[in-house]
């Protein structure tokens, strides 16, 4: 199952993410040519340079200033602040994720700590859940990887590393490919294998199982995360939605009316009901 099925199926669990990330925006789905084609075409060199031209003349000279400083930079440690302030440049000055999400990269591949790494893998992975430009999810997604990875060189035995870099496979672009997916849940069995209580690995290991059109599992443990979070909207949205897909209507009204009343959102209760109106429409 592609991953451009599962966001038509997993519509509601799509809507309570913004919900909860506190967007109550739709933002347009990618298309199926679009997620299949996004791999290589991003350059982040050319969206900079775009952003330039908008800005005002004097965000303009002091991003020369710091352009120039990394230049400059005949140490390491002089690299990595300048790299940092760049990534301060374009998250408070121009609110540009790309740019800021890219020198955050740079300063912690070139620093190699666990810590900055893990900051920035989790920055490109968070965005991975909200992505709808393909051309752009293909980049974080390539991005969240090569960070999880590099960190997990670091510490191999982190559990929650080993669940970001599951979670960037299927969540990210490489979702439609069997293979690449299977990269991610093995990190992820590897977690519940060591703890079964370990929630964020059930969770996702749920949506990967959707993903592969293995609804019975996604089921199993997507319940296994709400009954051990009751509270754990997104869980119960996708166990909405898988009931869902495998046309068991009354199991999914259930758990829509349950994630309904847990978010108490008219907008989000809105969304819901067409879901539910579809359903009853088949």
């Amino acid at each position: 199952m592609k991953k451009q099925v599962l966001l038509a199926a997993a519509g509601v669990a799509l809507v309570a993410l913004l919900f909860l990330a506190g967007k109550t925006s739709i933002p347009k789905k990618a298309s199926a040519s679009e997620l299949n084609n996004s791999s290589q075409s991003f350059n982040i060199q050319h969206v900079i340079n775009d952003l330039k031209t908008k800005l005002n003349p004097a965000s303009t000279e002091n991003l020369a200033k710091l352009e120039n400083s990394v230049k400059r930079g005949d140490v390491k440690t002089q690299q990595i602040e300048a790299y940092e302030q760049l990534a301060n440049f374009w998250k408070d000055s121009a609110a540009a994720f790309e740019p800021y999400a890219y020198y955050i990269s740079e300063a912690a591949q070139l620093d190699n700590s666990e810590k900055k790494l893990t900051f920035a893998a989790q920055l490109f992975l968070g965005r991975l859940r909200q992505e709808h430009d393909a051309v752009k999810l293909g980049w974080e997604t390539q991005q969240a990887i090569l960070l999880f990875n590099k960190a997990l060189k670091l510490n191999p035995e982190n559990a929650d590393l080993k669940i970001g870099l599951g979670s960037s496979y299927v969540f990210g672009s490489q979702s439609g490919d069997a293979q690449q997916t299977m990269q991610g849940i093995q990190q992820l069995l590897s977690v519940v294998r060591e703890d079964s209580t370990n929630m964020k690995a059930q969770f996702v290991l749920g949506v990967g199982s959707a993903v592969s059109g293995q609804y019975d599992k996604a089921i199993e443990r997507f319940k296994k995360v709400v009954n051990a979070q009751p509270d754990n909207v997104e869980a119960i949205a996708f166990l909405a939605d898988t009931y869902a897909a495998t046309g068991n209507k009354a199991e999914a009204i259930k758990w829509y009316n349950v994630s309904k009343k847990l978010i108490n959102n008219s907008a989000y209760s809105k969304e819901v009901d067409k879901r539910i109106e579809s359903l009853n429409t088949r």
